[in-house]
């Protein structure tokens, strides 16, 4: 059945969605409108996991190989709290640069007939339009003329943060925690190129005010964290996109994610806290889901009504653990004076829903008990066949 698509945003959700539903159906009409030019993008690197990799290879192997071949890997993550550093092993994760992305995805979704328009900015959905997809972010014009009918929320999380660059490239998911007068502040770094990598910085409101950021202007605001952040900085500038800002994150919900034929992808649906790198891989993931729900429901209430059940489902895990996260942070005083390794591995936790009503020293020592104990189960689970063999052996 030919449709007519138009895409509201030009960001990974909106794009993504495009090829997938050309690679569907080659007669698709479909139609990315980006009130940006072409080339510009906020932001700086975003991650990813290896799950998303093999999804998208699922999906459109050609766009999955361009993405995999210009992204950097990592598979450490690294603490520093003060002048002491714990470092752990974890799962592949990766990065690529914002801007990267988009440029690839817009590449092949043209490959693929879709038209992108650019410096096209649309407020109202089109009346000839089948299919009209809110991919235009947290403040999503479109959902906001509808907001009752989605059933919007926001709530506005406590602590401030920055989003910034450096060419100081990082070697591992790096964590820095710098004790000040006015209480702690710490940033997040990840490579994304050869040349750079994110440097997402944050604090309480009282270190806030009290270090003076709230009056700084940009240059003297880069300059105290470069100063607080020297060590792992290693002598390279932290750089500020025009515009930068500090922001308190808001958490964007909705009771809906379709309203007659205006359908919600991406953070215009839905935000999770940085803290948890999932912001992206939950865009794409839309994407795919929608691209599907599209395929198997000929009628289209029924696909995204489809697409909304299945989505809102699989984003509740998620969605939990990104508000944990960030109250984990927000309640950092209950556990950066804990040994290193220690205060890393609750890092690790913060996730957890008991995390924050059992005493982090007792956490700790039960989560490392249980751990010890899953490693025995599963060498009882390896030993158990050899085991079985040997005696079968001695026996006969």
């Amino acid at each position: 059945m030919h449709v007519k698509v138009v895409c509201v945003g030009g960001g990974p959700a909106g794009l993504y969605l495009s090829i997938l539903l050309k690679r569907q159906d080659p007669s698709h009409d479909v139609t990315v409108h980006e009130r940006n030019p072409e080339g510009s993008t906020y932001g700086w690197g975003v991650t990813y996991w290896h799950g998303l990799l093999d999804r998208l290879r699922e999906n459109d192997p050609d766009s999955a190989r361009a993405i995999e071949a210009h992204s950097v890997r990592w598979s450490d993550g690294v603490a520093h709290v003060g002048g002491l550093t714990a470092r752990h092993r974890g799962d592949e994760g990766f990065g690529i640069g914002r801007h990267r992305l988009l440029d690839l995805l817009a590449d092949r979704a043209r490959a693929l007939g879709v038209r992108l328009e650019f410096e096209s900015e649309l407020t109202r959905p089109p009346a000839d339009a089948d299919l009209v997809v809110a991919a235009d972010g947290v403040h999503s014009a479109l959902r906001t003329q509808h907001a009752d009918r989605f059933g919007s929320r926001t709530t506005e999380g406590r602590n401030h943060y920055i989003w910034l660059g450096t060419t100081r490239v990082f070697d591992a998911f790096t964590f820095a925690f710098t004790e000040t007068a006015h209480g702690w502040i710490w940033a997040y770094g990840y490579g994304y190129s050869g040349d750079h990598s994110t440097c997402v910085v944050e604090c309480s409101p009282e270190t806030f005010t009290g270090l003076g950021l709230d009056r700084a202007d940009e240059g003297e605001g880069l300059a105290l964290l470069e100063k607080l952040f020297a060590d792992v900085l290693d002598g390279h500038p932290l750089i500020a996109r025009p515009g930068a800002a500090w922001l308190n994150f808001r958490t964007l919900t909705n009771r809906n994610w379709h309203h007659g034929n205006l359908v919600l992808v991406g953070d215009a649906a839905h935000t999770t806290h940085y803290s948890v790198g999932a912001g992206t891989t939950l865009a794409l993931e839309d994407a795919m889901c929608l691209a599907g729900a599209l395929r198997e429901h000929p009628r289209l209430p029924e696909a995204l009504a489809a697409y909304g059940r299945t989505r809102r489902t699989e984003l509740l895990s998620v969605q939990s653990a990104a508000r944990y996260s960030a109250q984990w942070y927000e309640n950092l005083p209950r556990y950066i004076h804990l040994p290193p390794h220690r205060m890393f591995a609750l890092l690790g936790q913060r996730h957890s829903p008991l995390l924050p009503y059992v005493p982090p020293q007792l956490y700790y020592g039960l989560d490392k008990a249980a751990g010890q104990l899953e490693a025995l189960r599963r060498f009882k689970r390896w030993l158990g066949p050899r085991a079985a063999r040997a005696l079968h052996a001695r026996r006969h």
